[in-house]
This record gives C-alpha cells, sequence and structure tokens, in this order.
C-alpha cells in the first residue's frame, strides 16, 4: 500500500514522466520535466528505491561534499507535485529519473500505483529520438497512443510499432491494460547532433505538451538558447562542407514532403499558441519568457551568451552507434508525425 503524507488533495491532475538514456535523444526530455520542475517550483514527495531497479555498475552513484561531509545521491526516479494556479488550476504530477535496469514490470507498477492513489487523470510520458530531421527546420513531435480512442478524441497516431522498446513503451502499455489514458509525445533530433543539451528538441516537447493539456508553460530562457544552439550548429555545420551539404539534402526532403500541409492545422496551432502567450501573466514577459531565470543547464559562450553546442558528427559516421548506450531512432519507434513523413529515418540505426 503507496502512502502518501502530506501530498494534498491534487486537482484534475496529470502525470508527466520522462526517463534519462534510451529514450532521451540530447537530453531532450528529461530537461523538459526539469524545466517544469523549476519553473514551478515541485516539491519532492517520493523516490523509488534504487536497491530494486538499478544495477549501480551501470548507473553508479556520486559522492559529493556538503560542509565538509561525504554524502551519496544514489541513482533513482523521483516524484513531485506542481500546482498550477490561474482561471482553471490544475495538478501535475512529475516523475523523473534514469531508465531502470531490472525488473521492469514492478517498476511500471509502482508508478502506476502513485498514479492511483493521486487519481492521476491521464499520463504523458516524453521521449526523444535520433532521426533524418534537419537541425534548421522545426521540431517534428509526434504524439501516439495506445488507446483508440483516446487516439482519435485528441487528434493523435494510434501506434503499430513492432520491435525493441524502452521503459517509455513499456510504460504506456501498462498504462494502457491498467485503464488509464496514456499518451507519448517523441521529439526527433538530428542524428548528426544527437549530444546533449538540444534545448530545441525541449522547446518543442514543451510547445507539444502545451497544446496537449492546455496549460501555458513558462519558457524561461529556452526560447533564447534554442536559437543560440541552432546558431551554433549552423556555424559549426558550415566549416565543414560534406556536413552543410548533408543538411542541405535534408532540408530539400524535409520542404518538399511538408509542402501540402504548408497550412491548416501547423499554422492554427501556432496561431493559437501566440494568442495564449500574448497576455502574459505575473513574472513573465510579452513573449512568454519568465523574467526570473532558472539554472541554466547547458554551456554558454561567456563572450557572447549563447549555447555552444557539440559539432556535429560527419554523414558517413552518424547514426552508426550501437551497444546499450545508443538512442532510439524513428526506426525503433515507428512514431512519425505528419510532421516527420521522411521514410528513410526509419532505416537510420536498426540495419
Amino acid at each position: 500500500m503507496i502512502e502518501l503524507e502530506g501530498v494534498p488533495e491534487l486537482i484534475d491532475p496529470v502525470m508527466v514522466a520522462a526517463f534519462e538514456g534510451w529514450n532521451d535523444a540530447g537530453d531532450a526530455a528529461s530537461t523538459a520535466v526539469a524545466h517544469l520542475d523549476r519553473e514551478w517550483k515541485g516539491e519532492v514527495f517520493a523516490a523509488l528505491d534504487a536497491e530494486d531497479y538499478y544495477d549501480f555498475q551501470v548507473n553508479r552513484p556520486t559522492v559529493w561534499l556538503d560542509g565538509g561531509v561525504r554524502k551519496i545521491t544514489w541513482p533513482t526516479t523521483r516524484l513531485s507535485v506542481v500546482r498550477i494556479g490561474g482561471d482553471k488550476p490544475r495538478d501535475l504530477v512529475l516523475v523523473r529519473g534514469i531508465e531502470p535496469s531490472m525488473r521492469w514490470r514492478s517498476f511500471c507498477n509502482e508508478i502506476l500505483g502513485f498514479a492511483h492513489e493521486l487519481g492521476v487523470e491521464m499520463v504523458v510520458v516524453l521521449g526523444a529520438l535520433l532521426g533524418d530531421t534537419p537541425h534548421t527546420r522545426p521540431v517534428p513531435v509526434s504524439g501516439v497512443t495506445s488507446d483508440p480512442d483516446l487516439a482519435r478524441t485528441m487528434d493523435l497516431e494510434e501506434t503499430r510499432y513492432e520491435g525493441p522498446t524502452g521503459i517509455v513503451g513499456i510504460l504506456q502499455e501498462a498504462c494502457t491494460h491498467a485503464g488509464v489514458p496514456a499518451v507519448s509525445l517523441w521529439a526527433a533530433v538530428p542524428h548528426y547532433v544527437s549530444q546533449p543539451p538540444n534545448p530545441k528538441a525541449t522547446l518543442a516537447l514543451l510547445n507539444r505538451l502545451e497544446d496537449l493539456i492546455g496549460l501555458r508553460i513558462p519558457l524561461g530562457e529556452l526560447p533564447e538558447d534554442a536559437r543560440a544552439w541552432q546558431l551554433g550548429v549552423d556555424q559549426l555545420a558550415a566549416e565543414d562542407s560534406e556536413v552543410a551539404e548533408y543538411v542541405q539534402t535534408l532540408e530539400e526532403a524535409r520542404d518538399t514532403a511538408e509542402l501540402p500541409e504548408a497550412s491548416g492545422e501547423a499554422i492554427a496551432r501556432e496561431f493559437e499558441r501566440y494568442l495564449r502567450r500574448r497576455d502574459a501573466g505575473p513574472g513573465q514577459t510579452p513573449g512568454g519568457h519568465a523574467t526570473e531565470s532558472g539554472d541554466a543547464s547547458y554551456l554558454r559562450d561567456t563572450s557572447s551568451g549563447r549555447t555552444r553546442p557539440p559539432k556535429p558528427v560527419r554523414p558517413d559516421t552518424a547514426g552508426g552507434e550501437t551497444g546499450p548506450g545508443r538512442q532510439p531512432s524513428a526506426g525503433d519507434t515507428n512514431e512519425d508525425s505528419d510532421d516527420d513523413p521522411q521514410d528513410s529515418s526509419e532505416e537510420s540505426s536498426e540495419d
């Protein structure tokens, strides 16, 4: 029996989860949940027992000094609650941790136990995958579910993927079998610049989450960091003619595929988001930026203030990662949205 002492009765709660590791290309998903926790000052109320789910030779504990006293932080998954005020108050239950090494079914059952006790109405799991998408275009974010009714009512895709999966896929299926509505949002990260951080992909996930649950999310410095990241990758790619040519090929393929959809729903979504953010609330600027910035988790050029991205991988070596540390590609999830209709991404790393 899970006892939740000190947690108030929640208002229309939605659980938002992300896990570091295989499901988290560019750390985009875990950074998105960390952003929500920081901006809304989440309060941790529970942590799963690390002994039950983690191999400490894979995810090692860390030692740190607190006033000269050595302490150990164990890898785990923590749950926090944030209360969002306004005309229509709502609560979020944030789940952030590392993909477990073992006992995945017990892990999901424990998460669902918390969801049941807290009265969670829907679970949204964030993920990021490697794809054949250019860094110069909007980040494709697909929304998928195993529930046909949910797919129909929320304009989502019904997943038909077959193949290896991560904890995101396992948790979504566990929710489905438990009768809890569940959605996965996947951002496609360019495979030739997959190293973290990727603030542009994080921003795209938060925008899609905002549309899904109908809340205005304070973005802080993310829009600025996303622009700085893209400019930095532009500059680095321009220094390598092979990478620049490859990016141009991806741009042409993407633009050709999206040409019929350059109107309608995509434009309507952006206009609705603009209208939501136009009337800024307390502590925000008209652009939706929080005036009180949180701790930036990106490397910044102290002279110019821009994010410093890692050097892009040459196209002849990109996408060739193997082994347990490799990120899933679009072919691993088969969760491409209409925003990313490129079939070639399904062949990026499973061959």
